[in-house]
C-alpha cells in the first residue's frame, strides 16, 4: 500500500454534503489529508500554497511551481538530482493518490459517487488540504439520499461501479494532459499509474478502517482488467509468512520510478520486487504493528 510521502489535511468543514460523513471518516483514517467543502458562490481558497486542478490540467506555471516542491524534496532527501520525469511523476502520484480518495471512498462507505469536475478541486499539499465543490453524486435507488438535489441514481451496484469509473477518468485525464508532455510515458502508462492510485489509496484508507479484505474484492470488481481507459487489474494476490500467515500484496500495473534514485529499494508492490523480499518486508511491517498495538495496551 503506497502512500504519499507528503500528502498533507482538510480545512473545517462549512457546508456538509451527502458524501460529508465519509470525508469526516476519512479524516480519521488518514489525518495527514483533510477536506474542505466548498459552499455554493463561494471561491476555491487561493491562497499562497493552494492551487486549482484546473491549473494542474493546464501545464504551465501552476505545474511548474507544483513540481518544484517536488524537485527540492528529492535534492533535500536524496541528495541528488532527479530526472525531469522522475519529478513529473512523483508530482503526479502525490497529486492523484488523495484526488482519487474524493470519489473512492464514498463509494466505499456511503454507495455515494461524487463528480469531481476539475474547476471544483484544489490542494494544499504542504498543509495536506484539499478543497471540494460537490455539485451532484451518484446513488443507489434505496439510498435515502436519492431525493435530495443533486442524486443521480443508478440502477444497480455495477452501474455504481461505472460511475466511479467515470468520475475518477472525468478528474484526472484532464490532469493527466497537463502532466503527461513532461513524463515520458504513453497514454497505457499514465493510465496505469491512475489504476495503482485508486488501488493503492482506497486500499491503505480500508486498512486503516479495519476494513481491508472488502475494500480487496470491491477494488477487484471495480478494475477487472477491461474497463478502459484503465489499463490491468485491482493486481491483489497472496503470499505466504513465515509462519503460515496470509500476506495479501499486488502487483503494480506502473511504475513510480523510485528505482532511479534507490536501486536497491524498491516498493512492495513492485514489479522489481520479488516474493521473497515482499514476504520479509511485509513480515516485517506485521510485526512492527503488533508490537505497537501491544505496546499501547
Amino acid at each position: 500500500m503506497t502512500v504519499p510521502t507528503t500528502v498533507p489535511a482538510v480545512l473545517t468543514g462549512v457546508t456538509a454534503s451527502p458524501v460529508a460523513a465519509s470525508y469526516a471518516r476519512l479524516t480519521e483514517a488518514f489525518p495527514g489529508l483533510r477536506i474542505q467543502e466548498i459552499p455554493d458562490g463561494e471561491q476555491a481558497p487561493g491562497a499562497a500554497g493552494w492551487v486549482g486542478a484546473a491549473e494542474l490540467a493546464a501545464g504551465g506555471t501552476a505545474l511548474d511551481t507544483f513540481l518544484a516542491w517536488d524537485n527540492a524534496q528529492v535534492l533535500r532527501d536524496y541528495g541528488q538530482q532527479a530526472r525531469p520525469d522522475v519529478v513529473a511523476s512523483f508530482g503526479l502520484h502525490r497529486y492523484a493518490w488523495p484526488a482519487c480518495l474524493l470519489i473512492t471512498v464514498p463509494w466505499f462507505l456511503q454507495r455515494r459517487v461524487p463528480r469531481m469536475p476539475v474547476e471544483d478541486v484544489a490542494f494544499q499539499r504542504t498543509l495536506g488540504r484539499m478543497a471540494v465543490r460537490v455539485r451532484d453524486f451518484a446513488c443507489l435507488p434505496d439510498d435515502p439520499a436519492a431525493t435530495l438535489p443533486g442524486a443521480r441514481v443508478v440502477r444497480d451496484e455495477e452501474a455504481l461501479r461505472g460511475e466511479v469509473r467515470d468520475a475518477v477518468a472525468a478528474h484526472l485525464g484532464p490532469v493527466l494532459n497537463g502532466f503527461g508532455p513532461r513524463m515520458r510515458r504513453g497514454k497505457r502508462a499514465l493510465w496505469g499509474m491512475v489504476t495503482d492510485e485508486i488501488v493503492e489509496g482506497l486500499w491503505y484508507i480500508a486498512h486503516q478502517l479495519g476494513d481491508e479484505r472488502r475494500a480487496m474484492r470491491e477494488l477487484e470488481e471495480l478494475l477487472p482488467g477491461t474497463t478502459k481507459p484503465y489499463a490491468g487489474t485491482a493486481g491483489f494476490r497472496e503470499l505466504t509468512g513465515p509462519n503460515g500467515e496470509s500476506l495479501p500484496t499486488r502487483d503494480r500495473a506502473s511504475c513510480c520510478l523510485f528505482y532511479t534514485l534507490r536501486p536497491e529499494d524498491t516498493c512492495v508492490t513492485c514489479p522489481r520486487t520479488c516474493d521473497a523480499e515482499r514476504v520479509r518486508k511485509l513480515s516485517e511491517e506485521a510485526a512492527a504493528t503488533a508490537a505497537s498495538a501491544v505496546a499501547a495496551v
